[in-house]
This record gives structure tokens, C-alpha cells and sequence, in this order.
């Protein structure tokens, strides 16, 4: 079964029937967190200015936190600069999430028949709210593209993999859990709420999504979702070189991966992986 996990208020504990009562310490964790996750959005060294105007935290709390999380390993500092970066523990953590990830395994595995049986990349996401998080890739031998790595976090509604978990969901739940304004990664975006709930029914229709160049110029990508959660958390895509495929190449790979995806499910449910 998927775990929601519900993050604590930054306003502390809530103590008889009086007000919230504000905690220094759930604070400076919210803040921490947030600062975290500000680095993790961002590939460039920060500077305590550019933090500052990311986050909006007070100068002086930002130095007090960027202290802990340096001399705990979280950060890294350019002393040319003054510039800081995430460090080594940050990828500890995030690897430990993978190695406790029941699914994984499973996942690589189909990953590896699919690169096989189509010699395109493939990849393994989770949909975390309005995004999708890649947790595994294999790379096709002559791949001439970085498509993606482990850890990256897209907009679901400019990838496949994104539009494929999105239509699991309800308009009305796509609606609430959308921004307001959907960001353009190329010219071939889908910004539009009416255009991204036309691909969510197509998905529906014939069990895979596809997008070409919205995420990645050049790039065409078809995704199914794996189903053993209900609605789908997880999918499996397929990166293939736009001046390479044709849309019949498009259809043929999607097909692919609906089966592949369809006994990925039923293998995980019969281990018991929910």
C-alpha cells in the first residue's frame, strides 16, 4: 500500500483547544528542510544571497543553518567563493531510499529487458505530487543524449512518464494538484489545462502516454504505468531520438512497455509489494 506522508506545520503542536504554539525547533527543521530541497532544485553552487532571495529566511538564520548542514556533511562550501552546494550525506540518504525500495529491483530488471528489446534508454519514476522523481535508467549503448539521471525531478505534465500517472487520477484531482501556471521546458510544452486533459484521455484510451520534445528538445519518449497500486504511483518510459523514430517506432515501443509494465504489476503483487 502507497504511504502518504504528511509533513509537520511549521507553526509546532497544537496543545488543549487554544492556538497553535509556535516551536523554535519544528521551525528551524521546516527551514532546514526547505533549504535543503532549495539545493536539490538548483544545480549551481548558492550563495547566501541567492538563498536568501530563493527562500526568503532572515541572513542570520540562513547562517546558523548553512553552518549545520556544512558541518554535518549536507553541504559542501567553495571557500574561492563563498558558495555552497549539497554534499556527500545528501547522497548517502538518497541512496539508501533506493536500496529499502522493494520495487527497484524488480523495476531494473525490466529495464534491462526493455533496453534489449528496443535498444532506446529506459527509465524507472515515481510521481511525487506535480513532478516525477527518475530512481532508475538504463542508458541505450549509443545513446548520444543525457536524458535523465537518477534523483532528477521534471514537471509530470511536460514528460510521458508524468502524463501516464496523471491520468490514474481524476480531472478534478489533476486540477488541485497542478499549479496554476504550467512551465514550459521547450516550445512543445503542453501549458494548456484543456491540452493536458485531452493527453490524459488519450492515455486512458490506449494505456500509454507519449510526448515528443516537451521535455527535451530532440527527445520523444512513450511511458505506461506499472499496476500494482491503485491509482499508479510508478511508470516506465522510453527515451528514443526524434531524427531516428518514426511514430510507427513510437507505437511499437509503447506497446512494449504496456506489456512489459502489465506483468511487472502482476509480479509485484504476487510478492506481496504494495
Amino acid at each position: 500500500m502507497a504511504l502518504n506522508v504528511e509533513r509537520p506545520s511549521a507553526k509546532g503542536d497544537v496543545r488543549g483547544d487554544g492556538p497553535p504554539v509556535e516551536s523554535a525547533g519544528v521551525k528551524s527543521a521546516r527551514r532546514t528542510l526547505d533549504l535543503v530541497e532549495a539545493f536539490a532544485a538548483h544545480g549551481a553552487w548558492l550563495s547566501l544571497a541567492d538563498l536568501h532571495a530563493r527562500t526568503g529566511f532572515p541572513r542570520s538564520s540562513l547562517h546558523g543553518l548553512l553552518r549545520t548542514l556544512l558541518d554535518a556533511g549536507w553541504l559542501e562550501l567553495d571557500p574561492a567563493t563563498s558558495r555552497y552546494r549539497l554534499g556527500i550525506r545528501a547522497l548517502v540518504c538518497g541512496t539508501a531510499y533506493l536500496d529499502r525500495d522493494a520495487v527497484v529491483p524488480f523495476a531494473t530488471a525490466a529495464l534491462e529487458r526493455i533496453r534489449e528489446e528496443t535498444g532506446f534508454t529506459a527509465h524507472f519514476a515515481r510521481r511525487d505530487g506535480d513532478r516525477v522523481v527518475y530512481l532508475e535508467t538504463r542508458e541505450a549503448k549509443r545513446s548520444t543524449h543525457l536524458i535523465s539521471r537518477v534523483g532528477r525531478s521534471l514537471p509530470a505534465h511536460a514528460t510521458a512518464l508524468g502524463k501516464a500517472l496523471l491520468a490514474e487520477l481524476t480531472g478534478d484531482e489533476v486540477a488541485a494538484l497542478l499549479p496554476i501556471e504550467l512551465t514550459a521546458l521547450t516550445a512543445h510544452t503542453i501549458t494548456s489545462r484543456e491540452a493536458l486533459h485531452a493527453a490524459c484521455v488519450q492515455v486512458r484510451e490506449r494505456g500509454y502516454a507519449s510526448e515528443t520534445e516537451e521535455g527535451t528538445p530532440g527527445v520523444r519518449c512513450v511511458a505506461a504505468v506499472i499496476p500494482y497500486r491503485i491509482p499508479g504511483t510508478d511508470a516506465i518510459s522510453c527515451s528514443m531520438p526524434v531524427d531516428q523514430t518514426t511514430d510507427a517506432d513510437a507505437e511499437r515501443v509503447g506497446e512494449i512497455l504496456v506489456e512489459t509494465t502489465a506483468a511487472l504489476g502482476r509480479r509485484l503483487r504476487r510478492e506481496g509489494i504494495r
